[in-house]
């Protein structure tokens, strides 16, 4: 099974279109500070499971299966920030948080079947 046609990566390609359309409305003064790390963040998680799913051994597959998971976590916290600054709203920051920690979970459950 190719990685693109697993549901993680699907839905983590849908988040990682919606953080590009979310930080469209950020400030200016974000656009190289917060606005970035944010889409580098969400764009990591896909990027990282295609990336080990085209090595050549389990377990370099795991390690970047690992990379996408912190990629989750920060994202969640660059989620809340922009929640706190006023950038996004409180409905759309607990969608994603939420659709972020389904993700971490299927990355946990793909990692441990790579054992």
């Amino acid at each position: 099974m190719k990685v693109e046609d697993l549901d993680v990566f699907k839905l983590s390609h849908e988040l990682s279109l919606q953080i590009y359309k979310i930080t469209e409305d950020f400030p200016g003064e974000e656009k190289f500070g917060l606005t970035s790390q944010m889409r580098r963040s969400a764009a990591s998680v896909p990027t990282n499971l295609v990336e080990g799913g085209h090595r050549f051994s389990k377990n370099e597959y795991k390690h970047f299966v690992s990379i996408a998971r912190g990629s989750t976590g920060e994202i969640k916290y660059q989620l809340l920030l922009s929640k706190d600054l006023g950038y996004v709203e409180e409905e759309t920051y607990l969608k994603m948080k939420e659709s972020y920690e389904r993700i971490s979970m299927m990355l946990t459950k793909l990692h441990d079947s790579l054992n």
